[in-house]
């Protein structure tokens, strides 16, 4: 065996090659640590790319590595510069030095003499793209004699016969190499964030259902119910199956984690048999943050109707069969433990506190399969983009970091600001990250005949149809690029959990492909009943979203403190050395703005939207 190593490295190099460069890798030694033995077995191989000088080898070899790195899996690539600037500091590109085909064929046989996997990818660039790229000048060197010996010159590329896969880098872009040739489609779509598990039923089994649907025992649903199982069939929940067991939900209620999604809930005096995941595709190494119950309350009425044992129960909204829950499971609904340890108070003026208080005494889980996409048909199911929508979106701008701001009131200057300034630190290290503008929804705006009441928390919030209008006003000012900005609305209802659902919240967006998550100061926060003030410290926030477990590959960007600046006529970052320039401009004061017909001051947010708020708020008033 040793003759083939040292055809390879028993070269005595004279001259060393100057014209190399050094290239950076897309990928940190701390990320690459990170990966390090999360999965069992051995599963070594060389991929082994070739191709001219400024064919893309060294682009997709680094998006190859990345992405493997980010799949778990230790990789790392070889690039014949950066080979040149180490060890190999005398290693040129003469016929001798440089591998030809008879080469690569003896770096393919060492790898069968050891049962190693090799591949060969040919990334076949037309000399003349290359020439085009010539990213290091090389080509016009070798043109003007300045570089003796260069392969495609002077010096003959001998092109694979037969590689294991070819690239045509001239005509795709560095993501389409990566995707449509490298990669399993299956495995490409868990690169910019974790798996997607959506629960739509296929059409085979849809058509058997709808034969035997009236037979089945069916759930009426609320439209709080409706909005989570939206969050589960568009996978933001994932890899929940359905509405939780007796199992997660105790995971998530005392560890604010899911550990498994095993189905039986059982205690060690308990013999049961082996139980295992429905599928080891979904199984998971390393706990999950899920720091909110995802849970189907039903009554007592309901729960004698389901006693005798329903191998499928139908979940119906306004008369519509909308999903049906397979092997389902009932449990108790221990209403004040879950608030407690969800709120941090029990409180029936809380308006999610009670809304649970006025639920069902038990709790439906089990598998679920969904025969529709869920719709509201209120004008904005445009805005209702799924996570893999969101991921092709991203995709197809090639998008490289996808940074998501949250919020719930109108953006002002100040937001934008921020928002900025985050697109431009990530700037130093991506090169074209994009934004995430996903504004929440609200549970607690009940309709009452043809009017609305508020909840006594919040009784000025701006609806949501406005606020959409008032975001699409900012983008056509131009305040944020709609080049890298994308407008969506997130389905989960708002709970106003504080800490423990900013958790939930970041963890869902991991789904949509962020990195990069912007938290705001009180998240989720709400005012104590009694005193007015926080009922959550508004720092707290943050705090544990940068401390939170299960939420991997994901950096925390804390809100700075935005104020209009008096100085300078307009929004700027808070300066504490010269508190007296600012004036703070509330999300209250705003809309007391807008009620009384006051114009704010100018640079405080963009016209246009301004004038949304102030035509919306006129709405709004009449019909209360």
């Amino acid at each position: 065996n040793q003759p083939h190593y040292q055809s390879l490295s028993s070269t005595d190099y004279g001259i060393s090659a100057t014209n190399v460069t050094f290239q950076q890798h897309k990928i940190r030694r701390e990320e690459r640590a990170q990966v390090l033995g999360r999965h069992a077995g051995f599963r070594g191989c060389t991929i082994w790319f070739t191709g001219l000088s400024g064919a893309g080898k060294t682009t997709v070899a680094f998006a190859m590595e990345k992405i493997l790195i980010q799949l778990g899996i230790p990789a790392y690539a070889l690039d014949g510069d950066n080979v040149r600037h180490g060890l190999c500091k005398n290693l040129g590109f003469s016929k001798e030095e440089s591998p030809y085909k008879c080469d690569r064929d003896d770096a393919r046989s060492i790898h069968n003499q050891d049962n190693l996997s090799f591949f060969e990818v040919y990334v076949n660039t037309p000399l003349r793209i290359c020439e085009l790229r010539d990213p290091k000048n090389l080509y016009k060197k070798a043109r003007a004699g300045e570089l003796k010996g260069f392969t495609g010159i002077d010096s003959v590329y001998e092109a694979p016969e037969k590689p294991d896969l070819i690239l045509e880098s001239g005509i795709e872009s560095e993501a389409e190499s990566v995707k449509k040739n490298v990669l399993p489609a299956k495995v490409y779509q868990q690169i910019s964030g974790p798996p997607i598990r959506e629960l739509y039923i296929d059409d085979e089994s849809k058509l058997k259902l709808l034969e035997r649907i009236n037979s089945v025992p069916r759930v009426q649903l609320t439209k709080i119910d409706l909005e989570w199982l939206q969050v589960l069939a568009e996978g933001w929940a994932s890899p929940l199956p359905g509405f939780m067991r007796e199992r997660q939900y105790l995971q998530c209620l005392h560890h604010g984690l899911l550990l498994d999604l095993k189905k039986t809930c059982f205690t060690p005096d308990v013999s049961l048999l082996e139980d295992t995941e429905e599928d080891s595709f979904w199984s998971f190494n390393e706990p999950l943050n899920q720091s909110i119950p995802i849970v189907l309350p039903i009554d007592d009425d309901t729960k004698m109707k389901l006693m005798d044992g329903c191998p499928e129960i139908a979940l119906v909204y306004n008369n519509d069969v909308v999903a049906i829950v397979k092997d389902g499971e009932i449990f108790e609904h221990r209403k004040e433990e879950r608030i407690a340890r969800q709120f941090g108070i029990i409180d029936h003026r809380h308006p999610t506190i009670k809304l649970i208080l006025e639920s069902g005494n038990w709790l439906l889980g089990g598998d679920v399969q969904v025969l529709r996409r869920i719709q509201y048909n209120d004008g904005l199911d445009c805005y209702r983009m799924s996570p893999l929508e969101l991921r092709n979106i991203f995709t197809k701008a090639n998008c490289d970091a996808v940074f998501a701001f949250q919020l719930r009131n109108p953006i002002h200057n100040g937001h934008a600001l921020l928002m900025q300034n985050t697109r431009e630190q990530l700037l130093t290290k991506y090169k074209n990250p994009m934004l995430l503008l996903h504004p929440l929804v609200f549970i607690f705006h009940h309709k009452i005949g043809k009017k609305i009441r508020r909840s006594n928390f919040y009784d000025d919030d701006v609806p949501l149809d406005v606020r959409m209008r008032q975001y699409d006003a900012v983008l056509a000012e131009g305040v944020l690029d709609p080049e890298w900005t994308v407008l969506a609305i997130f389905p989960s209802p708002m709970l106003y959990a504080g800490p423990t659902e900013v958790q939930w919240h970041a963890r869902a967006r991991l789904a949509a492909g962020i990195s990069t998550y912007i938290v705001g100061r009180d998240p989720a926060g709400i005012q104590h009943p009694e005193t007015g003030d926080y009922l959550y410290d508004p720092t707290h926030g943050s705090k544990v979203l940068s401390m939170a477990p299960g939420l991997p590959n994901l950096d925390i960007i804390p809100f700075r403190t935005a104020a209009y600046d008096k100085t300078k006529g307009k929004m700027a970052f808070f300066d504490p050395s010269r508190s007296e320039d600012f004036m703070f401009i509330s999300g209250t004061k705003m809309r007391s703005y807008a009620r009384d017909g006051i114009e704010p001051p100018e640079g405080f947010m963009a016209p246009k939207a301004w004038k949304v708020i102030h035509i919306g708020n006129g709405i709004q008033n009449k019909i209360q």
